[in-house]
């Protein structure tokens, strides 16, 4: 098992815990994934694949929409937790246990759309790696199909190479709390550790670590291009309302 299957299986239970609220969260970045969708032609008859689910925050909320959802992660204790909440939401998804670099190995058909949220990709450590999980991704999509992906602002994140973000401080009826990470760089590479701070009922405090590669969006473009997309586009959060900068790539 790799760091990033051991971060993931972890975190599992606690996922939930870096939102205010996570059912509202599904619903909102359902909408903004909608919006894309329906702007670059598809509709809710689309078959779309999360092939980086985790607990299934995109993936729960494109299916209450109505569409038609597969979705895999390389975290057992993910889909054991997404599978938890798809039928608490009642929505019927297909989970699958994969690899996004592998894609081929778990699935024969070819999806309309492909997504790949929360900064999944930018785990791949190396150029090679990356490279990989592009071709895996755009292999899997269908002729005019499209790659939605959302990554940090490395561009304008390696200027500086913070050694933390921010906090996010959540309050509620029972307290707060607080989550942030620390980063140590090694070139375009940093360790993070995840910390988790819980002051409701009782204070606890939960600690995970694990690695990026921090990925231009310069490098992502001509990959994507080189793997077969015919048009590659960049949507920032102002136009958007997401946090991250996502890039939508359609498959030639």
């Amino acid at each position: 098992m790799n760091i990033t299957q051991t971060f993931y299986n972890n975190l599992a239970t606690k996922y939930d815990k870096l939102f205010l609220d996570w059912q509202g969260t599904t619903r909102e970045q359902a909408e903004i994934l909608d919006k894309i969708f329906k702007d670059n032609g598809f509709d809710h008859t689309a078959k779309v694949l999360d092939c980086a689910c985790g607990i299934g925050t995109q993936a729960i909320g494109i299916s209450a929409l109505g569409y038609n959802v597969t979705a895999s992660d390389i975290s057992d204790g993910e889909l054991v937790e997404a599978g938890k909440r798809a039928e608490e939401n009642n929505v019927e998804i297909s989970f699958k246990h994969a690899d996004f670099c592998a894609l081929a190995d778990t699935f024969i058909e070819k999806f309309d759309i492909i997504i790949a949220m929360d900064n999944a990709l930018p785990h791949m450590l190396t150029s090679e790696d990356l490279e990989n999980a592009v071709k895996s991704i755009v292999n899997q999509l269908k002729v005019d199909g499209i790659f939605v992906a959302s990554i940090r602002d490395y561009d304008s994140i390696l200027m500086d190479k913070p050694s933390y973000s921010p906090p996010y401080i959540h309050k509620n009826d029972k307290g707060q709390r607080v989550s942030f990470q620390t980063w140590e760089w090694k070139d375009d590479i940093y360790k993070f550790i995840q910390y988790i701070v819980e002051d409701e009922d009782e204070l606890q405090v939960s600690k995970f670590e694990c690695e990026y590669r921090a990925t231009t969006r310069e490098e992502m473009t001509k990959l994507l291009l080189d793997c077969g997309c015919s048009k590659v586009e960049w949507k920032f959060p102002e136009e958007t309302g997401f946090y991250q900068p996502i890039v939508v790539a359609r498959k030639g």
